[in-house]
């Protein structure tokens, strides 16, 4: 019996419209921030690999050879899924990120704005746990907050999640709208925290919420 990942690999891979050269562009994005992390190149062998490995893997024109992204860096792609445009020329790849994605250690490879980019507070949220994350498996307890309120428990945690969720309340009963801002950026970073420390991610809040939008919203 075929596996689900199988299925995906054969419907993926036989629509595929390959250019002269045998190449496919592929987009890979955030899965938990929806940023567009960067842009490479598959063939049939890279496809297959990154959908048999869920590691990604592309086709390098300039060295002509494959290649796995982070075999070097260590800054992995583990894939989500992998998306056929509607022309079959071009492949959404959804990933979680481990580390920069881009070579001169950015986190995307799109950081140079031709105009102010629009805020995207979604993605900021991803960004942060992406942060917290790093933190609780990288940093010194004694020099990083996040890791010395991690390392105190899940109790300490809670408690400042409690405390943070107090400041919000009061600084709205107050009419204080900038210290409801600045209380409320402080809940989320606990809460970021908290998720952390749960077991939990931003993605699986989110697809709480979508659970719970009403149809045809």
């Amino acid at each position: 019996m075929s596996t689900s990942a199988e299925t995906e690999r054969v419907e993926v891979a036989a629509g595929v419209r390959y250019d002269d050269d045998g190449l496919v562009p592929a987009v890979v994005q955030d899965a938990s921030t929806g940023r567009v992390l960067m842009l490479a190149w598959m063939n049939a062998e890279s496809l297959d690999r990154t959908l048999a490995t869920r590691q990604t893997w592309f086709w390098s024109r300039s060295r002509s050879e494959l290649w796995r992204k982070g075999a070097t860096s260590g800054h992995t792609q583990a894939v989500r899924s992998v998306t056929l445009d509607c022309d079959g020329d071009t492949l959404l790849v959804l990933v979680d990120q481990v580390g920069p994605a881009c070579h001169t250690d950015e986190p995307t490879c799109f950081f140079t704005p031709f105009d102010e980019p629009v805020a995207e507070p979604f993605a900021t949220l991803g960004t942060l746990q992406q942060i917290v994350a790093e933190r609780a498996s990288r940093a010194d307890p004694g020099s990083s907050y996040t890791a010395r309120l991690l390392a105190e428990g899940i109790d300490q945690v809670c408690k400042k999640v409690g405390e943070e969720a107090t400041e919000v309340v009061l600084a709205a009963k107050g009419e204080e709208r900038a210290q409801v801002v600045y209380e409320s950026a402080d809940l989320l970073y606990h809460l970021a925290v908290l998720w952390q420390a749960s077991g939990v991610g931003l993605d699986d809040v989110a697809a709480e919420l979508d659970r719970r939008r009403p149809p045809n919203s």
